[in-house]
């Protein structure tokens, strides 16, 4: 009798532990979808950021939007400062992604002398800088043309008005500066690391 309560015992312990085991089982399916849930991130620019690419030569510049989510209106100041910039400059291309999905107009768009913004004054166009802004066929990239080359102590940028893109995720949209001189060639100076949030 004492042999066959201990393997009652057993099999009961057995029918336990199995049990249990389930549990813990449909516990963890619950939170599987908690754990694949997609982290949001700020709006603005964050003081760390974490890039797959390390290329040595990436420069990040300093942008502000009034808006992170998809498909939403935002105005953008994407900004140069005198640091980011070692000549005047005789054009400004800005390359967007395959993927940017929004649309580019240059009637919403200025190029202006900026104040980038802090604790306490906000990022805003100071005063227009003339100049010719085209955007490509393809719609993948602007070409400012100063009416007068733009000095590399100034803080500037460029503002336009558009709508955020439908996909989700991170856009690197580069700068390249043209400085005055016989040859006609567009130098990288850095990307502005643009993140549009699901709403």
């Amino acid at each position: 009798m004492t042999a066959l309560k201990r393997l009652g015992t057993l099999a009961a312990g057995a029918g336990l532990m199995a049990a249990a085991a389930g549990t813990v089982s449909l516990s963890a399916q619950a939170l599987l979808p908690q754990l694949q849930a997609p982290a949001r991130a700020q709006e603005t620019p964050g003081l760390m950021e974490f890039r797959w690419d390390t290329d040595r030569d990436y420069r990040k510049l300093y942008f502000f939007m009034t808006d992170g989510g998809r498909n939403k209106r935002s105005d953008y100041y994407l900004i140069l400062k005198p640091k980011d910039r070692k000549t005047a400059m005789l054009k400004l291309t800005v390359d967007f992604p395959s993927y940017w999905d929004a649309p580019l107009n240059p009637k919403t768009m200025q190029l202006c002398v900026m104040n980038d913004g802090g604790m306490r004054a906000r990022t805003r166009c100071e005063k227009q800088i003339p100049a010719v802004i085209e955007v490509s066929p393809n719609g993948r990239a602007i070409e400012v043309y100063p009416n007068t080359p733009v000095p590399d102590n100034l803080t500037i940028g460029l503002y336009l008005e558009t709508t955020n893109p439908f996909n989700v995720g991170m856009f690197n949209v580069n700068a390249r500066i043209q400085p005055p001189g016989d040859i006609p060639v567009s130098s990288y100076v850095g990307t502005w690391l643009i993140q549009i949030d699901p709403n």
